[in-house]
């Protein structure tokens, strides 16, 4: 196998649900505290980094203490890290309702209240408690590793994409409810979301955005691979080229999904990642009038400072 694909691991669902499933519900144990910050359109503030060992919270604050909450991956474990001192705890637990458990008495140690909602969220068939969720977890070392390398390579990538925007971009980062990653691309154009939808979606739809992000996939969906809308939804998706093949357009989802199986066999994955977002920016520009003047150009820290820039007036044939 060529450095290229073991680069861009094989990802099966089926073997990496047990490890997704626990991770889902354990980070959205610290991923609440994100609910207390000031709320940014779309839910930006909340996404948890992916870091070069796993996931982490934004910095958090209380009113005696700041802290972050760092998700280990690489290493099976959790530290609360505060200006209060600094607690580790094991990501072997035997259930979500032990590692709610340890995980409240660990930051209660530091000062840190418990986080302000014990719910499960977003999770089909879950209990509605994480103190109710006793199912015995079993941490899979070498899953946690392929969650982690999958999220960085497409970590990457996204960032890539979204380095060029000049508009409002929150992080790119896990959201914690569904367990994906996402990058938007936010438009100062307010939007009349579903009066049907929980409050909490309502919220991410008050303008309009462009969404591409990967997920794992679902029991009903179970495959890996990059997803994107256009919120609201224009017409005339049908039929569009989204710049890398294998990439299409899944009306009944809603979706343009370009599966993990033909990512990893592109010449470059990480520049069809870009490509991919390019294009959704571009039907987006196309059929729902997106701004085309808020892409700058795409290039390195270096080259731009050795790069005086050039007036935006100048004309071209002066350069």
């Amino acid at each position: 196998m060529s450095g290229r694909l073991r680069a861009w691991p094989v990802l099966d669902y089926e073997e990496l649900a047990p490890t997704i499933s626990y991770m889902n519900r354990s980070v959205q144990v610290a991923g609440k505290y994100t609910l207390d910050e000031p709320f940014e359109v779309g839910w930006g503030n909340i996404v948890l980094d992916v870091t070069p060992r796993g996931l982490r919270t934004p910095t958090l604050r209380q009113r005696d203490v700041t802290f972050c909450v760092h998700y280990r991956l690489l290493d099976g474990d959790v530290v609360i890290e505060a200006d209060t001192g600094s607690r580790t705890l094991p990501l072997s637990q035997d259930s979500v309702a032990a590692f709610y458990a340890t995980f409240c008495r660990a930051a209660g140690e530091l000062g840190i209240r418990s986080p302000g909602s014990s719910l499960i969220c977003e999770i089909p068939d879950a209990p509605a408690c994480f103190t109710d969720d006793h199912a015995e977890r079993h941490w899979d070392r070498e899953a946690a590793r392929l969650i982690w390398t999958a999220l960085d390579l497409a970590a990457g990538g996204l960032q890539a994409w979204q380095a060029p925007f000049q508009g409002h971009r929150p992080r790119v980062g896990v959201m914690w409810g569904e367990f994906d990653l996402s990058a938007t691309r936010h438009r100062a154009r307010p939007t009349a979301p579903p009066p049907d939808r929980p409050a909490f979606m309502q919220n991410a739809q008050v303008s309009a955005y462009v969404s591409v992000g990967f997920s794992f996939g679902t029991p009903k969906a179970p495959h890996a691979g990059l997803y994107a809308y256009i919120w609201p939804q224009p017409d005339g998706l049908e039929g569009r080229s989204w710049g890398v093949d294998g990439a299409a357009w899944h009306a009944d989802a809603g979706l343009v999904l370009l599966p993990w199986t033909a990512l990893r066999e592109t010449a470059d994955p990480h520049h069809a990642v870009v490509a991919f977002g390019d294009a959704v920016y571009e039907a987006a520009v196309e059929t729902a009038g997106w701004p085309s003047d808020l892409i700058g150009p795409r290039c390195d820290g270096w080259y731009m400072s050795r790069t005086p820039p050039t007036p935006a007036a100048a004309d071209p044939g002066d350069r």
